[in-house]
């Protein structure tokens, strides 16, 4: 993962990390950062495809950094590319330090795939941009 100073993208979810979802040494749980990706890809693809979508592929991810209890969590996502029936995100983590509103730093990045679904669950084309 290369430095960055910025994030890129569309700020789509923001949370704080809390004691229930932290280890003993109050590191947050790595599935539990991925879950609030996952969603932000859903939330964005969503907003996209003007319907139901769901999560086909979760590409390579590392974590650079920790987030810590009291961190909120953002998250950015960024539609790189639209298929016929999916949707290719690139989504970023960034920890906003507790009590530090200007310390912001990057804990991982992944790409999501989304597939738009019918009302049947099957594939359905994503729409054209409005």
């Amino acid at each position: 993962m290369n430095e960055q100073t910025k994030p890129t993208g569309e700020l789509t979810l923001r949370t704080l990390a809390m004691p229930g979802d932290a280890n003993a040494a109050g590191d947050i749980f790595g599935g539990w950062v991925m879950a609030q990706m996952d969603l932000s890809c859903g939330i964005r693809a969503a907003e996209r495809a003007r319907g139901r979508v769901v999560t086909a592929a979760v590409k390579e991810m590392a974590f650079a950094l920790p987030v810590k209890i009291g961190d909120t969590l953002c998250i950015y996502t960024d539609v790189v590319k639209v298929g016929r029936t999916s949707m290719t995100l690139k989504v970023e983590a960034w920890a906003q330090r507790y009590l530090s509103s200007h310390r912001m730093e990057k804990v991982t990045d992944a790409i999501f795939v989304m597939v738009a679904l019918d009302e049947n669950g099957k594939p359905k084309p994503v729409p054209a941009e409005e």
